[in-house]
């Protein structure tokens, strides 16, 4: 509860102990709401007194309680008299040395002139960047890696708008802060000089009170007959949950250096358990590191366990980096300074390293991930508790293809096809596929994707923009975007069966009942032929067997854990080579194998190298990287990741480890015991765990101890469990989270009322191999393509893959016409949500 001289209550609540600070310089105070008061009234509890001074419960020290008022700060477990005396003395020092000037500085035109401040700070810091990194991909003739990372992973539409909610918000509590500040002469948190409806206020003018609205779902159309694009009201009493622009949920509380905001190795020197934690570069030359010719194939599973792990990834998170690449507070460009200043996290360069020159003005520029409304520093109080910060899931939660379709409406609308009523997907209109259709073209010219000239050093070959999908991300490598194209297909495919199944349905009908269907495909093809090769047999049978219902009670949510570090376990599994095979799975001369660091952002090849074939050839018939303890990151993603030039690359894993920090996931031992493992506390232990002493004494010797050590840096090198390819720790959390999905989606294609029995029997049916076999110009495949074959004759001809019966989607003409009226608003609906930034990039486009 928030006390000034206008506003003193008491909540009928019991104590709620805060773990992380309330006050800007560190101080472990607890947040404290009441109970009833009574002969022993608890007022509140206080852990830590500022300035190293401890009160215990029942402690009668009153003599800094005036610099603490501006939150409810006393003491606890003594009597009624006392508990009211301490409570009248916090409230007239409140009155006294903050209402005070809160009478004269925090009024109501107060509030709006920081505000506006604080959003031009904000809308011109987003221009600049945007502006800035525009420019840089579309006239250098080099695209350096970071501008190329950071376009990628920039909040677009409708997540952009809660991203930017977010910077306005805590940007107005930091300029009220610092003014508060000038008048106080001590540091002062905003938050704790506003009372409720202030910070209500607040969050209505930033922005941030409309992201926690709910929908509207009484009104939203055929709502148990198809998702919203958002995934808004899949849970009808909780219409935000799995929903996109939402924050990733927790499994276990973060751990932040100062317990709200600032990352593990925020501040140098920082000791963990009387240990620096490592620099994560020198983490990942000493763990990860593997020369490609020690690569070595798995022998039981296709190169698509890799690329399907990254498509299905794709459909259930993104987080988006900051938007800014200047820092807020001081205005330090991020890709000029090594400091840390938000949202600037660089990576530093350890000493002796085989790539980099070291050094305190050397590292790889990094960027926060941008917050979530109301979390960290801009914590708006929902209930009157304070959040830490937390991480936006662009995206849904659910198996829903939103990686094909988009996760908000305005991207939806502009990946359909509405000039007709065939219910099809927009396609490419310059290029075909052997007459079969190609991904669209973004409408955003930029260098990112014109490569072609520069990869092959020469001049003159036509250059071509990214492909645009559900996903931002398409264009990332071509075994990606061939299993993008091989979905659009498949929707189209069977919108136009459909019609001629249906032909009195129109335009919605049909992009509806083909997407759910896509849906339905891709869920089935997830559990029932990806994830028993990833998990093992025993997570399977314990957590993903028979389908046991929906249950609303169950957060389908993606957890923070999941995201960040577990379900990266397939960047361990990428071969170094994109596999392009000809008609008979033989390397193609005309196009041949192309190294991966070569197959970023190269959407030519797909158009002017032999289209998507070549890779599904590969993909369904070469091994993935088998994923050892001596070998678990090629050179292809640690030290040429998007490096297109000369320019100095990423390194894949020490941003998984940057990420996780950035994050607050809490540590290795921090993960096994919540899932029920045993925690290895010496080298000895470590090493049973991982059945290796050397790679155990490796890990302390970066560490110190088992309970610092990063979740991604020792969960990826646990030894397989039986028949996948994670360890326990991972499997654990992976399997946790599908059987969350699972039976937290009202939609999913087993649970009553969603298809017909019917139409069940029929999408059981599906498999991979059909639909490779609808779509490509490819003749013979496996029957389970993720499964490597001794040998091709093995392969069967797509004349023997069965296929799925439509028949049980056809209706009569009256039952088809109850959609008609949708078509036309569809196409009203379709109008432009762009902001300064978007209108920037399409004037970019124009010129």
């Amino acid at each position: 509860m928030i006390f000034s001289g206008r506003r003193r209550k008491y909540p009928r609540r019991k104590c709620q102990e805060m773990p992380q600070p309330i006050n800007g310089d560190g101080d472990g105070w607890s947040w404290c709401v009441y109970k009833k008061p009574s002969a022993l009234s608890t007022i509140c509890k206080i852990h830590q007194e500022p300035r190293g001074k401890t009160h215990r419960s029942g402690e009668d020290k009153t003599h800094d309680i005036a610099l603490n008022c501006g939150v409810c700060i006393c003491a606890s477990d003594m009597n009624l008299s006392t508990s009211l005396f301490l409570l009248g003395l916090c409230s007239m020092f409140s009155c006294l040395a903050v209402s005070g000037s809160k009478a004269k500085e925090l009024t109501r035109p107060f509030i709006v002139d920081a505000f506006k401040e604080a959003k031009q700070i904000v809308d011109d810091s987003y221009l600049y960047s945007r502006k800035t990194s525009l420019e840089r991909v579309r006239s250098s003739d080099f695209v350096k890696p970071s501008d190329t990372l950071r376009l990628m992973k920039q909040p677009k539409r409708k997540s952009r708008e809660a991203v930017r909610a977010a910077d306005y918000l805590e940007q107005t509590l930091r300029i009220i802060a610092e003014r508060t500040h000038h008048a106080h002469k001590r540091s002062i948190n905003a938050t704790a000089l506003l009372t409720l409806e202030e910070l209500e206020l607040i969050a209505k003018l930033t922005g941030c009170a409309a992201q926690t609205l709910p929908p509207p779902c009484r009104t939203t159309q055929n709502l148990n007959r198809y998702r919203t694009a958002s995934s808004v009201c899949n849970n009808e009493r909780n219409p935000l949950q799995g929903a996109s622009n939402t924050a990733f949920t927790r499994w276990l509380p973060p751990v932040y250096e100062d317990r709200i905001s600032e990352p593990q190795g925020w501040n140098p020197g920082r000791l963990y358990n009387n240990v620096v934690l490592p620099l994560v570069r020198l983490v990942s030359n000493r763990i990860f590191s593997t020369q490609d010719r020690n690569v070595v194939g798995d022998n039981e599973f296709t190169l698509l366990i890799t690329f399907f792990g990254q498509w299905n990834d794709h459909d259930l998170s993104f987080t988006p980096m900051s938007p800014s690449i200047r820092s807020f507070s001081n205005g330090i460009n991020c890709d000029d300074s090594c400091e840390r200043s938000e949202p600037c996290f660089p990576i530093q360069i350890p000493r002796d390293d085989p790539r980099l020159p070291s050094g305190p003005n050397n590292c790889l520029p990094v960027f926060r991930s941008a917050p979530a409304c109301g979390s960290g520093y801009s914590a708006y109080m929902f209930g009157g508790v304070p959040r830490v910060r937390e991480q936006i899931n662009t995206l849904t939660s659910f198996l829903d293809a939103g990686q094909l379709y988009g996760s908000e409406d305005g991207l939806s609308r502009d990946l359909r096809d509405l000039s007709n009523d065939a219910g099809l997907m927009r396609v490419n209109d310059r290029f075909k596929d052997n007459g079969r259709e190609l991904l669209p073209f973004t409408r955003v010219v930029s260098k990112m994707c014109t490569t072609r000239n520069r990869i092959q050093n020469t001049t003159g070959l036509e250059e071509v923009p990214c492909f645009i999908a559900g996903d931002e991300r398409v264009d990332e490598n071509i075994a990606l975007t061939s299993l993008h194209t091989l979905f659009l297909r498949e929707h189209n495919r069977l919108a136009r069966a459909l019609r001629r199944l249906n032909p009195q349905w129109g335009n919605e009908q049909i992009y509806q009942e083909a997407r759910k269907i896509v849906g339905a495909y891709h869920q089935i093809i997830v559990f029932r032929d990806y994830l028993p090769h990833i998990v093992g047999q025993e997570a399977m049978r314990r957590q993903l067997g028979r389908y046991p219902g929906y249950n609303a009670n169950i957060n389908p949510t993606i957890s923070n854990v999941f995201a960040t570090a577990a379900y990266r376990f397939a960047h361990a599994t990428i071969q170094p080579v994109i596999f392009r095979l000809d008609e008979n799975f033989q390397e193609n001369q005309r196009a041949p194998s192309v190294p991966l660091q070569l197959a970023f952002f190269t959407p030519w090849r797909i158009l002017f190298e032999g289209g998507i074939d070549p890779q599904i050839r590969g993909l369904i018939s070469r091994p993935a990287k088998l994923n050892r303890q001596d070998g678990i990151l090629v050179d292809a993603v640690r030290e040429r990741l998007f490096a297109f030039t000369s320019q100095i690359a990423q390194d894949l894993g020490s941003l998984n480890l940057q990420r996780s920090r950035d994050h607050g996931l809490p540590s290795y031992n921090a993960w096994r015991r919540f899932c029920g493992l045993s925690t290895p506390r010496n080298v000895n232990e470590l090493a049973r765990v991982l059945n290796n002493t050397d790679l155990a004494r490796r890990l302390i010797q970066l560490y110190g101890t088992p309970d610092n050590i990063d979740l991604w840096a020792a969960g990826i090198a646990e030894p397989f469990v039986t028949g996948g390819r994670v360890g326990p720790l991972f499997s654990c959390i992976i399997a946790t989270q599908f059987q969350r999905i699972r039976q937290g989606d009202r939609l999913w294609w087993e649970n009553m009322g969603v298809f017909t029995l019917a139409q069940r029997s029929a999408l059981n049916r599906v498999s991979l191999s059909r639909i490779i076999c609808d779509n490509t110009g490819i003749s013979r495949v496996p029957r389970n393509p993720f499964i490597l074959s001794r040998n091709l004759a093995s392969f069967v001809n797509c004349g023997n893959i069965p296929g799925t019966d439509l028949s049980p989607w056809q209706e009569s003409k009256d039952r088809g016409r109850k959609m008609a009226s949708d078509e036309n608003e569809i196409s009203r609906e379709k109008q432009s949500d762009e902001d300064p930034e978007e209108l920037l990039e399409n004037q970019v486009s124009r010129e």
